[in-house]
């Protein structure tokens, strides 16, 4: 069967057939990048990661965008309060372009030990303001979009389309009963395309109608467009984002160019602990930062991939502790598999026979979980069938087959590394022991304070900032923040 995805605008599984032959082109909105990455981010991400290693694997040329949102995400979500990086600036008494630099490199940092392949381009918000304010204009021109007071909204109601993706039906609310009633909106689910700026608005541009900033959905449809074109063949991003922002997309762009924008939508879903939704509010929001102190980042990549993409994901310490054991397992007998076949290139055992038949049947389960829409969860379960293959085969007397050792050390490294990237190479770069080290580095610098060698733990402190590292001294001890 060829690969199936789940359409998100359809609402069904369809055969993946790209816009043209062997190249894909794909897109998936990118983090707000005004605090440390956190376990949402690390299930999406790492959802989009294998569609993006797997349809490499099939030898598709994929040219895969990811931005990264540096201006005009608002504190509602829509169109209301302040610029998450300018509060959070304002909050750190930074610049908002240092915000966004601090935490770019942190996100990217956390997802190279999650082992996730960077995209191919990482666009940002604030180098497309040209893009943005053409698009702009462009549906101004067309009718689709008015300019109020230096700001420019579209207008839902000239979309007969609008609500196609999410299956929201606009709603004709009385003013005052979804906005403010000072709202300069014509209509309460209007959205800004570009809002002007008041003067104490750092992050602003010079536009046709004034100084101001873009809106959070005109930045996506800009830049995708600009390096995949007016249509291409995936969106993705977490379902928290179908509306208003993915139908906003659609809606401008389809408007904008007179065609469709996108042809498969894929959304994940969403990351709860202890079965509650994940939030700051709640007490239970947790940083990839802090999870990777007490946890293998690939131990939390192998736990979020047990669950499919589209499915809620579930984190807790005990299912953390489950999922070690089978995750152990699984690199435990990949170590000893590259060990055997080491050994049994150098002496051959005559009396080994044939598994080809069995490996067959795996290696086409394997296949078949990934071409049933990216379903990991069903993929591993092939790959620990092959585990209780090969742990069979090298027990006493087991007699293995070289040339069938070879073969499942092939599946584990077509489907262990280069599909579900949970058994990397010596290459790939993660992070993992940073968090270690540094306890490390504090229990001296702590030990040196109580014995009075306070040459000793100064040197441990300035040495740290020299190389962009700031120990914080407190009363619960000493903690650790790059600079």
């Amino acid at each position: 069967m060829p690969l199936q995805i789940y359409n998100s605008l359809t609402r069904k599984k369809e055969e993946f057939k790209p816009i043209h032959d062997n190249i894909v082109n794909m897109y998936v909105c990118g983090p707000t990048v005004y605090g440390l990455s956190h376990l949402g981010h690390a299930k999406s991400y790492v959802s989009f990661d294998i569609i993006f290693r797997y349809l490499q694997y099939l030898k598709y040329k994929v040219t895969y965008v990811q931005n990264i949102t540096d201006v005009g995400h608002l504190t509602d979500d829509a169109d209301e309060g302040e610029d998450k990086i300018a509060k959070q600036a304002r909050a750190d008494k930074l610049h908002p372009m240092q915000v966004v630099e601090l935490y770019t490199r942190e996100y990217f940092a956390d997802m190279d030990a999650l082992n996730i392949l960077r995209p191919d381009i990482s666009p940002r918000a604030t180098g497309h303001i040209p893009e943005q304010i053409e698009m702009a204009q462009n549906l101004l021109a067309k009718g689709f979009a008015y300019e109020v007071n230096g700001s420019v909204y579209f207008d839902v109601t000239k979309d007969k389309e609008y609500g196609k993706l999410s299956g929201r039906i606009l709603e004709e609310a009385e003013s005052g009963t979804r906005v403010d009633v000072k709202s300069e909106k014509r209509n309460p689910a209007d959205f800004a395309l570009w809002k002007k700026a008041d003067p104490n608005h750092i992050m602003q541009w010079s536009s046709p109608w004034g100084k101001g900033f873009p809106g959070w959905h005109l930045e996506c449809s800009a830049m995708s467009m600009k390096y995949l074109g007016e249509t291409f063949d995936i969106h993705g991003g977490g379902l928290d984002n179908q509306f208003p922002h993915h139908e906003c997309e659609i809606a401008q762009s389809e408007c904008a160019t007179g065609h469709q924008f996108v042809k498969y939508w894929v959304h994940n879903n969403l990351v709860t602990v202890y079965g509650k939704k994940m939030g700051k509010s709640l007490g239970n929001f947790i940083t990839l930062k802090d999870a990777f102190k007490k946890y293998d980042p690939l131990l939390i990549r192998f736990a979020i991939l047990q669950s499919h993409y589209r499915s809620t994901l579930d984190f807790s310490e005990q299912g953390l502790e489950g999922a070690a054991k089978g995750f152990e397992k699984l690199r435990n007998t990949f170590n000893k598999l590259k060990e055997e076949i080491e050994f049994q290139q150098i002496a051959k055992n005559p009396e080994m026979f044939d598994r080809t038949n069995e490996l067959t049947q795996i290696e086409t389960e394997l296949q078949a979980a990934m071409d049933d829409d990216f379903n990991s969860p069903r993929a591993i379960a092939a790959l620990f069938e092959l585990v209780s293959k090969i742990n069979t085969w090298l027990q006493p007397g087991g007699n293995p087959l070289l040339e069938n050792l070879r073969r499942a050390y092939l599946l584990f490294e077509d489907y262990g590394e280069k599909i579900l990237g949970l058994l990397p190479n010596k290459n790939v770069y993660t992070e993992s022991v940073e968090p270690q080290l540094m306890e490390l580095i504090i229990a001296i610098r702590t030990e040196s304070r109580k014995t009075k060698n306070f040459a000793i733990s100064d040197k441990i402190r300035d040495d740290l900032k020299a190389a962009g590292i700031v120990l914080e001294d407190g009363k619960d001890g000493t903690t650790w923040k790059k600079i």
